[in-house]
């Protein structure tokens, strides 16, 4: 009897051991599981999850998280060719598009030109109004197939705070006859970042008419020495369920005439080929819209 305690604690730290030994298993399954899922989140792969453990429970455990990656895996290449497919739909419905329209604008430009009456005259107005809203939707959805396919943008060192003056000067007077008078805030050193002029004087001239649009008459632009931008306006046909979808290709909010969805999200394609951001938030009345270019 004099040896039972120490068989018992002899037991006892055998059980100890091989509970250590099994937690040490488990841990290390789970960091295989953790790095290989990871791993294959990253990349497009079939390669599945593997363990160097015999646990019956982790195996069944990545076996599960096996299956799920196979699903994931076949909705993402559906999601990818679907996305092919459409980029390359709106690429020929904008090509399909611009060679009648052109047709049409030379016909009634001859029409202009014969003698009419005065309705006649009036309806070709309207005519003409109506095709010039389709053509110029029509080479929004042209550009916008242009800037999908075009995969790398040349970048040079850029004066962020002179482009934007640019822009904002071109869209000076439609704003002023809205109303809107712009109030610009800059550092007084230049803000220079590594991008494409181009496509940075077509995300400003995007966030212009976006404010051109739902602007309750004013507009606050701030340049940060961190490079970041922020276009600032009272908006009150907006709500935050819309400003959430802003950058959603082909979202429209009702209220906007002649609008193809495509403004922010051409911004917002072109801020993230430059490797910078771009975010919408709505608060108290207010849209503001913050782009960000990182110094690299």
């Amino acid at each position: 009897m004099e040896y039972l305690p120490w068989a018992l604690a002899a037991v006892f730290g055998l059980l100890a051991a091989v509970l250590l030994v099994k937690i040490r298993l488990l841990q290390k399954g789970a960091d295989e599981i953790a790095e290989d899922f990871a791993q294959r989140l990253a990349t497009d792969t079939n390669t599945v999850i593997g363990l160097s453990t015999r646990d019956r429970h982790m195996r069944k455990l990545a076996a599960s998280i096996n299956v799920q990656l196979r699903l994931l895996r076949q909705q993402r290449r559906r999601y990818l060719m679907g996305d092919r497919e459409l980029k390359e739909a709106v690429t020929n419905i904008s090509h399909d598009l611009r060679t009648p329209l052109t047709a049409i604008c030379g016909y009634l430009d001859l029409l202009a030109r014969e003698d009419k009456s005065e309705t006649v005259a009036q309806y070709l107005s309207q005519i003409e109004n109506r095709t010039e809203a389709m053509k110029q939707l029509t080479e929004e959805l042209f550009r916008y197939s242009v800037i999908l396919s075009t995969e790398n943008l040349d970048l040079e060192p850029v004066n962020v705070g002179g482009v934007l003056e640019e822009s904002v000067a071109g869209f000076y007077a439609a704003l002023t006859e809205r109303g809107i008078e712009p109030v610009i805030q800059m550092p007084e050193g230049h803000v220079v970042r590594s991008l494409n002029k181009a496509a940075l004087a077509r995300i400003f001239s995007n966030l212009l008419s976006n404010a051109l649009k739902y602007s309750d008459g004013d507009l606050e632009i701030t340049l940060l020495e961190t490079g970041e931008i922020t276009f600032s306006n009272h908006a009150s046909r907006l709500d935050e369920i819309q400003v959430g979808r802003l950058f959603d290709r082909f979202f429209s909010v009702e209220s906007a005439q002649n609008a193809t969805g495509l403004g922010l999200s051409i911004a917002k394609t072109l801020a993230e080929q430059m490797h910078g951001t771009i975010t919408a938030h709505y608060a108290a009345g207010t849209l503001t819209v913050r782009l960000r270019f990182p110094e690299t």
